[in-house]
């Protein structure tokens, strides 16, 4: 009897498993896909965000939300925001704005210590707000979170130079090591961007961060640099290793 009773019960796990478990894990897949697909700067087809947004926001509520199904809600809101921005229409890019900051606060309480979460909230609380302690707080917390990591770098680091005198000492610190970690994963091209776009104000720092990387990566920004006719001193690198 006991062990008919064990059976049964196992056999009840088996298909609460199924119906709640594989779903949810279905749809964890299908939210990581939608991530790296917008990470990675995918165009999609008119509508296709706003049937993904549709279909979030129909689901039932739960009380543990998995991360991946956070990231991709947070991540679509925001390329529908920048679409909107892109058409001038203020009114409807106020109200997506307002809905990504809820949105973003929800998946920061699932994974607080997610850096690009961190860097999102910041980017849409200046837009909001413009700048302030609280701001600069949330840009602190995605480099605690993640201090040298290329791919949040790639977007995180001309917004860290923009504010650069504002910030506490050692966010500075990571903010310069992150310009060198940039150049040193072998993103030139950015670098020099950054350089001498938000960065400039604060050439001799960056570039004296420099004197660690790869010395090809220093060349390759050096020749990058003086192609736009700057005459920065890269460390390491000779006049004579300069094409002009």
């Amino acid at each position: 009897m006991i062990l008919r009773a064990l059976l049964l019960l196992l056999a009840l796990c088996g298909v609460l498993w199924s119906v709640t478990v594989l779903p949810s894990s279905s749809r964890a897949g299908a939210a990581r896909d939608i991530t790296a697909r917008i990470m990675s700067d995918e165009r999609f087809k008119p509508g296709r965000l706003e049937q993904m947004l549709a279909r979030a926001e129909a689901r039932p509520a739960v009380s543990i939300q998995q991360p991946e199904i956070s990231l991709a809600d947070v991540l679509v809101r925001l390329r529908l925001a920048e679409s909107v921005v892109q058409r001038k229409t203020s009114e409807e890019a106020d109200r997506e704005i307002e809905a990504l900051a809820r949105q973003l606060v929800l998946a920061l309480a699932t994974s607080p210590s997610d850096a690009f979460l961190w860097l999102m909230l910041y980017s849409v609380d200046v837009s909001r707000s413009g700048f302030s302690s609280k701001t600069l707080t949330y840009l602190k917390q995605s480099y605690l979170a993640a201090p040298r990591e290329a791919w949040i770098a790639l977007r995180r680091n001309r917004l860290g130079l923009a504010v650069f005198p504002m910030l506490e000492e050692p966010v500075r610190n990571n903010v310069v090591s992150e310009f060198a970690g940039l150049l040193d994963s072998g993103f030139p091209e950015e670098a020099a961007a950054n350089l001498v776009s938000t960065g400039w104000p604060h050439r001799k720092i960056l570039l004296a961060s420099l004197e660690p990387v790869d010395f090809a990566n220093r060349q390759t920004l050096s020749k990058l640099l003086a192609a736009q006719g700057l005459k920065l001193e890269v460390p390491g690198i000779q006049p004579s290793d300069r094409p002009w």
